[in-house]
């Protein structure tokens, strides 16, 4: 008697890095509504009409917000592919065609999110720097943490070279340039309330300069993936009580290095520092968030541990599981409030009324994620995504195999 058939099971996903996504989703969320809401947006430039609670609510949110989540996003991005490429493996099927397909397919989405939508879309970088994550597959977890390290000292180096020699210019120089910045937001201002048809082109005259910007950026974007990657391949995600010590102790070093450097950029950038320091002070700001970064995922998950931890991981869990759906439609409700597509309320709003607005779409987000989870395996982009990736449409494992 010839034995049954049996399917195989589906891998568990693990929750953590589901919440974690799901933490990361907010704080996005909060610098791209800052972003989009005015030209100003985040030290930008010098906003002379800025009242001192609009000052105080942006230095709050750089210090502890700005440059910390998408490189949290990014660590679980390098993370996740090494779990896409045990699925390949499982599947009996070579992972770089697979792989190849899904950077093509954010590549696209990202192109489209950044000339129709926000121009300060991350997934174009995303979709290039995978690239490298496929060169890297084979490579030992050691070897990744290694680049990983080198890349940041390297560029951090660099940084602080560009970031002490902006301080030979004086405060009036610096003041000068701010202005010549903001003389240019008239006519922007004046396109993202227009129709659509000047949002699009306010986007596709911003794209160069996004373009640049992300290049000077994407070298701590593919760190966070090598650091995904070395913990990926480590599986350190799977069994967090294992190293509770050490995550403790990531914590607080984290912290102990990371918030005096955000709270330098705040000063500088949002803060009483002159003109001059905004960029030493960015710069000290993106090379610290990496340390705070890590301190923020290490003690979530040791909030998790807790019991009212796992409640609040299962609540973002389902955002997170559904994150690329989350982000583009993060921007889409905001391009309808911001801009001519629908309110136009670009440079209308003060920084504490768009964070609260932020705050009040996550919690929607939060309640539909967990609406549509639990009666989905993916998200609408997700499954586009994902029948990019395969090459077929996505079938729910959780369903028998047809009989022939």
């Amino acid at each position: 008697m010839t034995e049954p058939i049996r399917p195989v099971p589906r891998p568990v996903r693990i929750p953590e890095v589901d919440a974690l996504r799901g933490f990361a989703l907010v704080g996005i969320l909060i610098v791209n509504a800052l972003m989009m809401a005015n030209p100003y947006g985040l030290g930008t430039a010098d906003d002379p009409d800025a009242s001192t609670m609009d000052r105080t609510v942006e230095g709050i949110v750089q210090t502890f917000v700005v440059g910390k989540f998408y490189l949290m996003f990014s660590f679980l991005f390098g993370y996740s592919f090494t779990l896409q490429l045990a699925s390949a493996e499982r599947d009996g099927t070579s992972a770089v065609p697979r792989q190849l397909r899904r950077s093509l397919g954010l590549l696209i989405l990202g192109v489209l999110h950044a000339v129709l939508l926000y121009i300060g879309d991350i997934l174009m970088t995303y979709a290039v720097l995978a690239l490298v994550l496929i060169a890297a597959r084979n490579c030992s977890p050691r070897t990744a943490a290694r680049a990983a390290r080198i890349l940041y000292g390297c560029l951090s180096a660099i940084l602080l070279l560009i970031g002490s020699a902006s301080l030979l210019t004086s405060d009036a120089e610096a003041a000068e340039l701010d202005a010549e910045l903001a003389a240019g937001f008239t006519g922007l201002i004046a396109d993202y309330r227009g129709d659509a048809a000047s949002v699009v082109r306010a986007n596709l005259d911003q794209l160069p300069d996004m373009l640049l910007t992300a290049l000077l950026m994407s070298g701590f974007v593919l760190s966070a993936f090598l650091a995904g990657l070395h913990c990926g391949k480590r599986r350190l995600l799977t069994d967090t009580r294992s190293h509770t010590t050490r995550m403790r102790r990531i914590c607080v070093l984290g912290a102990a290095v990371g918030l005096p450097g955000s709270l330098f950029m705040a000063l500088a950038v949002s803060g009483p520092l002159g003109p001059r320091w905004a960029i030493p002070g960015e710069m000290v700001g993106t090379i610290t968030a990496p340390a705070l970064t890590a301190a923020y995922v290490c003690g979530a998950l040791l909030l998790m541990q807790t019991a009212r931890g796992a409640r609040l991981a299962a609540l973002l869990a389902p955002a997170g599981r559904m994150a690329l759906t989350n982000y583009l439609s993060q921007s889409l409700v905001m391009a309808l409030v911001f801009t001519g597509y629908g309110l136009a309320l670009y440079d209308r709003l003060s920084p504490g009324v768009v964070v609260l607005g932020a705050l009040v779409l996550y919690a929607a987000q939060l309640a539909l994620s967990t609406h549509l989870m639990a009666r989905h395996r993916y998200g609408p982009v997700e499954w586009v995504l994902r029948a990019v990736t395969l090459a077929r449409l996505p079938h729910d494992p959780d369903r028998p195999p047809a009989t022939r």
